[in-house]
C-alpha cells in the first residue's frame, strides 16, 4: 500500500529533476552563394538571402558560438548604422542583423557583419532566445564570388555572347583574364555615392 503512493511522488520528482529539453540551432551561412539556412535539430527552417563582407572587410569563415543579443543596437564603428536585432558571434564585434539596404541582399556588401532582411533578422533573434544563445552556432563556409560569378548571377553578361574586342585589344593576349580586360557594355550601379560595376 505505501509503495503504491509512493511510487507516483518518485516519478513526478524524477520528472521534476530532469533537465529541460533543448534544442540546438545551427545557423549556416554560404559565403558563394550569400544565403544563410537555419536548422533546428537538423530539421531546415528558413532559408534566406544575405550580404557577407566584401573585400578586405570579408566575415571570416568557421564556425562560431554566439555569445550576445541585442535587439536595438548601433554600430559604434560605423557612423552609428542601425544593427537592429544583432547577433554577435566574434569578439571583434562580426553579428548577424537586420539590414535596410535589401537590393544588395544576396551579394558581398557588409563591413565584415552578416546583413538579413528586418524581418528575418527579428525572426531568427526570437529563435535563437527562444532556444537559448548558448545552444546556438554560427557556421560560415565558402569564398566570396568572384565579379564575374556575380554578374552571371545577376543577369547582367550573357556568357554565350560573342566578346567584341577592339583592334588593338586583337593583338594582345589578355591569357584568359577578367572579361574587364575586353570591350564589354558598362552597367552603372550606383552605390555609396559613386558609380561602379555590380552595386559595390
Amino acid at each position: 500500500m505505501r509503495l503504491s503512493r509512493l511510487l507516483p511522488a518518485l516519478a513526478i520528482a524524477l520528472l521534476a529533476a530532469m533537465p529541460a529539453a533543448r534544442a540546438d540551432v545551427l545557423i549556416t551561412i554560404d559565403k558563394f552563394k550569400q544565403q544563410m539556412t537555419v536548422t533546428v535539430d537538423g530539421d531546415p527552417r528558413y532559408v534566406w538571402p544575405v550580404s557577407t563582407g566584401k573585400g578586405p572587410y570579408d566575415t571570416p569563415a568557421g564556425e562560431f558560438q554566439p555569445f550576445r543579443m541585442e535587439r536595438h543596437h548601433f554600430s559604434r564603428e560605423w557612423d552609428d548604422a542601425p544593427m537592429p536585432h544583432s547577433i554577435f558571434f566574434t569578439q571583434e564585434g562580426h553579428a548577424i542583423h537586420g539590414s535596410y539596404e535589401r537590393r544588395r541582399l544576396g551579394t558581398p556588401a557588409s563591413h565584415g557583419c552578416v546583413r538579413l532582411a528586418p524581418e528575418n533578422a527579428a525572426t531568427l533573434f526570437a529563435l535563437v532566445k527562444q532556444h537559448g544563445v548558448k545552444n546556438a552556432r554560427v557556421a560560415l563556409t565558402g569564398d566570396l564570388p568572384s565579379a564575374t560569378e556575380l554578374a552571371a548571377r545577376n543577369g547582367d553578361i550573357n556568357e554565350d555572347a560573342p566578346v567584341r574586342r577592339t583592334r588593338k585589344s586583337r593583338d594582345y593576349d589578355d591569357g584568359g583574364r577578367s572579361y574587364y580586360y575586353r570591350e564589354r557594355p558598362y552597367y552603372e550601379r550606383r552605390g555609396y555615392g559613386f558609380p561602379f560595376p555590380f552595386g559595390w
